[in-house]
This record gives C-alpha cells, sequence and structure tokens, in this order.
C-alpha cells in the first residue's frame, strides 16, 4: 500500500481543520445565544479565528490557577465593580487556555485528528474562542456587557459538557493509530486544562446569579437567570464564595454520593452494600463541592463493586473522615495546578492585578474557624483487592476490570486479573446515557486523581490482594496555611 507523502498529509490536516473552521462559523452564528431582555442585546456575534491566531494565543503563557484567584473579588453579592473585574479577570485567562487546548488537538496525528468526534470536539473549541475573541477588543465597562458576556460563558460551559466522552468514543475509534500511553497523557493534559477552564467559568456565571438582585434595573428589565447552574447556594447562605463552599461538610456528601451509588448497585446486582461513616465526620473544609462529588462517587462505585462481585456485600464499606493538622498544609496557596508547568509565568498586567488583590484575597481565603485546612478521607473495603498484576494500570486510561465478554455487560471475575478491553469504552459510553452505571469503572481512578491533584491534593491506593482495598483521598482547603 502506497502512503502520501508527508507534507501532502499536512497540507490535508491544515485544509481539513481550515474546513471545520468555515463550518463551525455557520454554526456558531446559528447557535449564538438568543437575547430576550435589555442587557442581552449587547451581545457580540462571534469572530472568525485564523489559524495563525491560534497559534499566537497558544504561545501565550498560562496563568497559574490557584484557588485564590476564585476567592479574589470578593464575597457575593459583588458590587459593580467587582462584578465587571471579575469579568475582565476571566476574559483575560479564558482564550489563551482555549488556544492551548485547540493548539493541542492540531498537533494530533492527522488520521486521529480527522476522526468525527475528535473534529467536534476541535469545532467546540473553536467555536467558544471565537464567541470570546470580540470581548478581547475592549475591556468590559457596563453590567449589560458583563450579563451578555455571561451568557457567552454559560453557552462555554454548556458546549464542552460531554467533552471527555466524545474524545474518548474518538480515541477509542483511532486506537489503531495512537499508542495507549499517548491517549493517557493526552486526556490527562486536556482535563487538567479543562477542570481549570470550567472553574474559571463557572466562578463568574455564579458571582453573576448570586449578584444579580444587587444590579436589575429599575425598569425591571434582568439579564439572563442561571437558576439551573447547580452551583446557587440556598438563599441566605454565606458560606459560599462562587461555586467553593468554605464550610464543606464531606461527611454528607458521603452520605449523597452513597445513596446514589447504593441505587444503581441495587438496579444493577439486587443489593445495596452498607455504609460505615467513623472518625470525625463532623470535619468542614473549603473546597469546590462538585469536584469532591465526582472522586467520592467513583471510589465508591469501584468499592461497592468490588464488595458484590466478590460475594462480600454483607461486609460494609467504610469512611474514615479525619481533619488535616493545622501545620500540614503550608504550601497551600501556592500554584500547584498540573496543567502546563513549562509556562507558569505571569504576564505583566495579571502580576499587577494579582499582587493589588492579595491583601483582599488573604482576608477572603480564610474559612470560617471551625473549618479545617484540608481532610484525609479512607475508603476502605473488603472487596478481594487488586491483583499484583494489575495494581501498576489502574491509573491508566486504558485499563478496566473488564473483559470482551463481560463488557457492559452483567459482572466480572474478580479473581480473573485479565483485561482485554480498555476504558475509554467506559467514557464514551457515558455520552450516550450511561453515567450512572456501576459499570466501566477503569477510568475512575485516573479521573478522580486529576480532580484531586489539581489544587494539591493525593489520591493513594493500598490494595492487600485476597481482603481488600483502602484508598486514601487527601485535599487541601483554600486558605490553608494562612494565619489571620
Amino acid at each position: 500500500m502506497r502512503h502520501p507523502p508527508k507534507n501532502l498529509l499536512f497540507r490535508r490536516h491544515d485544509k481539513s481543520l481550515k474546513d471545520l473552521h468555515i463550518t463551525r462559523r455557520r454554526i456558531s452564528t446559528a447557535t449564538t445565544p438568543s437575547c430576550n431582555n435589555t442587557w442581552s442585546q449587547q451581545a457580540i456575534p462571534p469572530q472568525n479565528v485564523a489559524v495563525d491566531e491560534v497559534a499566537k494565543l497558544a504561545a501565550g503563557p498560562l496563568h497559574p490557577f490557584t484557588l485564590a484567584d476564585l476567592v479574589r473579588h470578593g464575597r457575593p453579592p459583588l458590587s459593580v465593580d467587582a462584578l465587571l473585574s471579575s469579568a475582565n479577570f476571566t476574559l483575560s485567562l479564558l482564550p489563551i487556555r482555549l488556544a492551548h487546548r485547540l493548539q493541542a488537538l492540531r498537533n494530533l496525528p492527522y488520521i486521529v485528528v480527522s476522526n468525527p468526534h475528535i473534529s467536534r470536539i476541535y469545532g467546540n473549541y473553536l467555536h467558544s474562542l471565537s464567541s470570546l475573541l470580540p470581548y478581547t477588543e475592549r475591556r468590559i465597562s457596563s453590567l449589560q456587557e458583563e450579563s451578555a458576556f455571561t451568557e457567552v460563558l454559560a453557552d462555554l460551559v454548556h458546549t464542552h459538557l460531554n467533552t471527555i466522552p466524545v474524545l474518548a468514543k474518538g480515541f477509542l475509534e483511532c486506537r489503531k493509530y495512537i499508542s495507549p500511553s499517548e491517549v493517557t497523557t493526552f486526556l490527562d493534559e486536556h482535563l487538567r486544562a479543562r477542570i481549570g477552564t470550567r472553574l474559571i467559568a463557572e466562578q463568574h456565571i455564579a458571582f453573576h446569579s448570586s449578584s444579580r438582585h444587587q444590579h436589575l434595573p429599575q425598569d425591571g428589565q434582568g439579564g439572563p437567570r442561571f437558576s439551573g447552574t447547580k452551583y446557587q447556594p440556598a438563599p441566605g447562605s454565606c458560606n459560599y464564595i462562587g461555586v467553593i463552599d468554605t464550610a464543606l461538610k464531606p461527611a454528607s456528601v458521603v452520605h449523597s454520593c452513597g445513596s446514589f451509588v447504593s441505587e444503581i448497585c441495587d438496579l444493577k446486582y439486587g443489593v445495596r452494600p452498607s455504609l460505615v461513616i467513623n472518625g470525625q465526620p463532623e470535619t468542614t473544609f473549603a473546597f469546590v463541592p462538585v469536584h469532591l462529588e465526582y472522586i467520592i462517587t467513583e471510589l465508591l462505585k469501584n468499592a461497592f463493586r468490588a464488595v458484590v462481585e466478590s460475594g462480600m456485600e454483607k461486609e460494609p464499606v467504610v469512611i474514615t473522615i479525619a481533619a488535616a493538622p493545622d501545620d500540614s498544609m503550608e504550601d497551600d496557596n501556592k500554584s500547584v495546578s498540573q496543567e502546563a508547568p513549562q509556562n507558569h509565568q505571569l504576564g505583566q498586567a495579571e502580576a499587577e492585578a494579582s499582587s493589588s488583590s492579595s491583601s483582599n484575597a488573604e482576608s477572603l481565603l480564610l474559612p470560617p474557624p471551625e473549618s479545617a485546612p484540608g481532610v484525609t478521607i479512607r475508603i476502605r473495603d473488603r472487596g478481594g483487592g487488586i491483583s499484583l498484576e494489575n495494581l501498576p494500570k489502574i491509573w491508566s486510561y486504558s485499563f478496566t476490570t473488564f473483559t470482551d465478554n463481560e463488557f457492559p455487560g452483567t459482572g466480572y471475575n474478580a479473581n480473573a486479573g485479565t483485561t482485554t478491553i480498555d476504558a475509554l469504552n467506559a467514557i464514551s459510553s457515558t455520552s450516550m446515557g450511561n453515567s450512572s452505571s456501576i459499570a466501566g469503572l477503569g477510568y475512575g481512578l485516573p479521573l478522580s486523581r486529576a480532580y484531586a491533584e489539581y489544587f494539591g491534593g493525593k489520591i493513594a491506593v493500598q490494595s492487600m490482594w485476597g481482603w481488600g482495598t483502602d484508598v486514601y483521598l487527601r485535599l487541601k482547603g483554600v486558605g490553608s496555611g494562612r494565619v489571620a
């Protein structure tokens, strides 16, 4: 079989991306959020994005995003000046981050990036970037502009909801052309970047939602209401700073996630393993609730499935919660984002902005006095443990304990210790409406680790083959290490 010259492949690659760009231009114009009120009539139409413009933005450094950035603008409801400052800070970060993701997708092999699922993700990022670029031409200086910009952010968050499952489906179809290690490296980097991008966008959306009542026009015509956001705190709650709960109680998260996983387990196996919480269940700390919910859900899925399929469903899964000592989190407020260590350089304008807000951020970072600087959560099960053969593979996206005959069927042999199908099947299946399945757990650990490590946490696994597994989750809270 004759292969086309390499330079021809590159020309085809560029042409493919340009054609995709033209398609996205048409789509982005058609899918611009509708405007039904006075404020959102200021929405700016998407802008064409040239290939060299993406490369120029991608060459810029990434801001070393920290939890301190999430609270630098104050507690909601924000003043008009603080709300506009939050919008402009968000705008200063997102285009570069999106361009980095576009460039990473462009760097994939031509046959991989040509896959329709991966091309779809490329198009989504291009659409989001084209929607943001018009706002970079001048500062957001009015509530009308801020409201229109927040609509763009809401569209960005919605557009990228299924990015990881769709990418996984694309890689699954291209598995002959890209190695498992390359897939793991790409997904790790992509997920970490996605965590930061979503946090930045959702934090401003939360600020907008919680501050809108302060700044509604006198004629009663308000901006877009993001009442569906899951980050909206209870009325009158003073614990939230945007998406951060400064008094998050891990025991409550374990209870709610445990109930959810128990229902899944009951539907699949007809049994519900019991859950025991001990240690210091009254501990609270400052953290992003949805991150903890995701991690706990995935770890409980693993534990519940293990005890049921090893015939130990009568043995409870034991969750131990311990508050971290005050002197164990001294470096919490250093930048610990794992996205791009080589680019942790701040531009002059960003550095000055960070310095000017440091005194305010320092006081805002302080959680309530009763909150711990961090927590350690141990999840212990009697599910038979992990075989010595499989233990080194558990952090790979290319690993799951399911076999070809069993995925996505009714179970697997916990003592078999074999694997012939990778976790990309499991990730991609979530885009087909199977996100509540107990099956396909091979990707749960690497994804959970990415969420935990993003702000300096850790996940460690200790397995006793033939007996059970202990998983240790260590998380740092907002403001640990600060002295009032």
